[in-house]
């Protein structure tokens, strides 16, 4: 069945789901009448390196198809809708084995004026060694980006992704294998779209195969920022942690939702994640549910947490001793809570590349 045919067979999701209980389908679908499958614009997307280098040797950037898309998972729903409006813009990033770039590479979509989609299908090989940033920007009313694919054995791969969408809605939906003695580290960076729903799937298929996921998001006025997380641990020794930091300000509403599941089999598996919300104003909301799902006795350990919070008055108050006023009190310490997952996303060049994107959203949030 092609992902057309598969799309307009299933019905509505309902919200029995934490997938959609916060953010209905209805409501992040392009025109809002579900059983459309509309055409929309090709994004535009462009590769480079962090330093101003030229792109080296073993990195490319083709239209094309990849390897056929998987069905059989929750997410369903959503990639075969993305994969079915996407059939002009479909991409591969190949990555050869064995790579190892010092540089960042920038992989920059703009979604233009109009509403867009892209398919992004990540070919990795084995054995490389680098860090990806792909970055989402542009004026669309809708942009919807599916990214799939395999990060080949023993690679180590930073891989973030930054939206900073001026305004519109963003639907976004990863399904990333994670092949043997792989270590991944997936970043999320969010700021500017109105209204966002991800669905972010990683398969730890192969033993050995690890990955950390973090997010650092920033929301204010009325945004919505919605994500779902799932890491399936379905081989031994595999190791997963989640750390999701929202700050929250204005009427805006961030939700995470997270679900670990670790298969009969996979034996030694460690799995954790928690979620961390800082409340910028009264108005504003935060919704975090941590669930796991363990099938294995012989486990190394599993666990999840939330807390939620205000601005701690004591560290306004030093801050404000020490010649800060009041908005730049508060903007220290908002970019302090986003920074310790921010931290984590990549090495010295990249951090400082995330924490000066971050700053500049900051100084636009309170200009």
């Amino acid at each position: 069945m092609d992902s057309a045919s598969q799309y307009l067979s299933m019905s509505e999701p309902d919200k029995s789901s934490h997938l959609w209980k916060y953010t209905p389908w209805r409501r992040v679908h392009p025109t809002g009448k579900i059983t459309e499958i509309p055409e929309l614009a090709s994004a535009t997307l462009s590769l480079s390196m962090m330093d101003g280098s030229e792109v080296p040797p073993g990195v490319s950037l083709v239209r094309g198809n990849g390897r056929d898309l998987d069905l059989s998972m929750d997410n369903a729903l959503t990639n075969s809708f993305l994969h079915a409006m996407s059939n002009s813009s479909n991409w591969l990033l190949i990555v050869e084995s064995g790579c190892r770039f010092e540089s960042p590479i920038i992989l920059d979509v703009q979604t233009g004026e109009v509403a867009s989609v892209a398919h992004i299908s990540l070919e990795i090989g084995e054995m490389a060694d680098f860090e990806l940033v792909t970055r989402v920007s542009g004026a669309s009313d809708w942009f919807g980006l599916l990214r799939t694919g395999n990060i080949g054995s023993g690679t180590i791969l930073n891989d973030v992704l930054i939206g900073l969408q001026e305004n519109g809605t963003f639907l976004r939906s990863d399904s990333l294998e994670i092949g043997r003695d792989a270590q991944v580290r997936a970043g999320t960076v969010s700021s500017g779209s109105e209204r966002t729903k991800s669905d972010l799937r990683y398969k730890l298929e192969k033993r050995g195969g690890g990955i950390r996921v973090l997010g650092s998001i920033l929301s204010a006025e009325s945004m919505h920022l919605d994500h779902h997380i799932e890491i399936h641990h379905e081989a031994p020794d595999t190791f997963s942690r989640l750390s999701w930091h929202s700050a929250c300000g204005g009427d805006s509403r961030t939700v995470g939702t997270g679900m670990l599941q670790v298969s009969k089999g996979a034996k030694g598996a460690d799995a954790g994640q928690i979620f961390h919300n800082l409340l910028l104003s009264d108005s504003a909301e935060a919704d975090s549910i941590p669930e796991l799902e363990v099938m294995e006795n012989d486990v190394v350990g599993c666990g999840h947490g939330t807390a939620n919070g205000p601005i701690d008055e004591e560290q306004m108050f030093y801050l404000k001793t020490r010649g800060f006023d009041e908005k730049e009190a508060k903007r220290a310490l908002i970019a302090a809570f986003l920074n310790s997952t921010l931290s984590e996303m990549g090495g010295e060049r990249l951090h400082e590349w995330l924490v000066g994107e971050l700053t500049l959203q900051l100084e636009a949030l309170h200009s």
